[in-house]
């Protein structure tokens, strides 16, 4: 696979210019650079969800000119996005068969071409299997398996390892090598410098737009790769200067959640979280944090107490919650903290709209808003041709960064945090973990959530394990290891 020259313009902003891409057959091929790079819309080009403004792609040789996602399916390409696109109500193999109908119908044969996939490749999966009752690694499966059913021979993998734990990491990796060893392609789209070094055959570096470098994983470190994305060296959330103090500024007790038709989503969860304190909780993704969250925000029904200093507030609203000072970046930030469609101005009052600089009295105070707008794009580096652009059309990184902006200009006494730098390049990571740990040192609570271990043994004071909604252990993070952790995030161990 070739791509030259290529140009791609929208209105203020050009994403792509002059980007070059050589891709050899049965490689593993890693995209790195910064959020607002333009890695996502070169592969949205290659994909055939994009046209080029100028420029050529070439497959085996031959220029081609795709225009929709089924042209680059047909050409053999097939992408895994970010965000799983499956349907949880449907088994794995409706989920794998579905739009595919015709390749081999949806009955005996495409059961066999399934299973006959999935062993070839080490894809284990059962295809009767309802898909919310997978865990994280088995869906990403699923969708690897959806892209080779279409006959995919080069894959694309947007930040694959973004939600799994280190065991699952490696499972991943095997089918990757399993995938080149059968003479497959695959693009591999990661912000984990480590992991790229681990598993690639060739580096491509991106910065602002265009190619800087194409590198062999044998030639440089990870700082090396750092400096070329960003120009400054790899940055590591470790922190041992403790800042805790003995005022409890969140007291959970007996926090318990239902689940319609099951068992509970959270059962008896208690912990404190003192003035100066970051918690983290680890967890494979759907054991309970999400519903976790929510029971503390107010969005969702539970039982037990919840107090924010010395107030009970678990009959309160969840604005009278905000209102109070807690802050909240939530896990996915396109459904949960934006309006895409709305100005960056507008984001900035969400949840916020009836506090100053947004609101004067009873009435909104869009003068205050848009000027608090812009202090926030200044200080927190968000990258935008204005403050009137839609969300929608800024990168992963600078929409969070906004989010963190927005929660952090409330001074909140308790920031919940779930996930918040996932999908940012090391740089918005970096900056992230700076104010968070710069709130901290000022007396702020923080209930970290994070499928980044790292991440989380780097910021936190204290790290609980939750595995089917108990909190099943506490780790210290001055000693624990992530594959420690991991191990106890799936029940294999202490």
């Amino acid at each position: 696979m070739r791509l030259t020259g290529i140009l791609k313009r929208y209105p203020g902003v050009v994403a792509n210019h002059d980007v070059h891409l050589t891709v050899a057959r049965g490689t593993v091929h890693a995209l790195v650079g910064e959020n607002g790079a333009g890695k996502s819309t070169l592969m949205n080009i290659l994909y055939g969800m994009q046209r080029p403004d100028a420029g050529t792609i070439e497959i085996d040789g031959h220029e081609v000119t795709f225009t929709s996602p089924q042209h680059a399916i047909r050409a053999g390409i097939g992408m895994v996005h970010q965000h799983f696109m499956l349907a949880d109500n449907f088994t794995v193999l409706e989920n794998v068969v579905l739009g595919a109908e015709r390749r081999h119908g949806i009955g005996a044969a495409a059961r066999r071409r399934v299973l006959e996939i999935s062993a070839a490749y080490g894809l284990r999966v059962d295809p009767d299997a309802l898909v919310e009752d997978l865990g994280v690694g088995d869906r990403q499966r699923v969708e690897i398996l959806k892209v080779l059913y279409r006959g995919a021979r080069t894959l694309i993998l947007d930040e694959p390892t973004a939600v799994l734990v280190p065991q699952e990491v490696d499972e991943l990796f095997g089918n990757l090598r399993e995938l080149k060893n059968e003479g497959l392609t695959v693009l591999f789209i990661s912000h984990k410098l480590d992991e790229v070094l681990a598993v690639a055959d060739a580096i491509t570096v991106v910065r602002r737009g265009t190619t800087v470098a194409s590198v062999s994983p044998r030639e440089v470190t990870a700082r090396r790769l750092a400096e070329l994305m960003v120009g400054s060296e790899l940055p590591s959330p470790e922190t041992r200067t403790s800042t805790v103090t003995d005022r409890a500024v969140l007291t959970v007790r007996d926090l318990s959640v239902e689940r319609p038709g099951g068992p509970p989503a959270v059962d008896g969860v208690s912990f404190t979280i003192r003035a100066g304190e970051i918690l983290g909780i680890a967890g494979v993704e759907g054991n309970g944090q999400a519903e976790l969250v929510e029971a503390i925000l107010g969005i969702r029904r539970s039982t037990g107490s919840v107090a924010l200093g010395d107030d009970e507030i678990e009959t309160w609203s969840t604005r009278r919650r905000r209102e109070a000072g807690i802050g909240y970046i939530p896990e996915d930030r396109h459904r949960q903290g934006l309006l895409l469609d709305a100005p960056l101005w507008e984001n900035r009052m969400l949840g916020h709209q009836t506090q100053p600089p947004n609101a004067r009295g009873p009435f909104l105070d869009l003068r205050g808003a848009r000027r608090d707008t812009e202090r926030i794009v200044r200080e927190y580096d968000v990258r935008t041709p204005g403050i009137d652009v839609p969300a929608g059309a800024l990168s992963g990184g600078n929409q969070q960064k906004l989010i963190v902006g927005r929660e952090m200009s409330h001074a909140p006494k308790v920031l919940v945090a779930a996930h918040p730098t996932r999908g940012v390049d090391v740089g918005a990571q970096a900056a992230i973990w700076d104010h968070i740990r710069t709130a901290r040192a000022n007396g702020m609570g923080v209930l970290l959530v994070s499928a980044d271990l790292d991440e989380l043994i780097g910021l936190s004071d204290t790290v609980k394990v939750i595995l089917r909604g108990r909190l099943v252990a506490d780790a210290d993070p001055a000693t624990v290891t992530p594959e420690r952790l991991g191990s106890a995030m799936t029940g294999a161990g202490e």
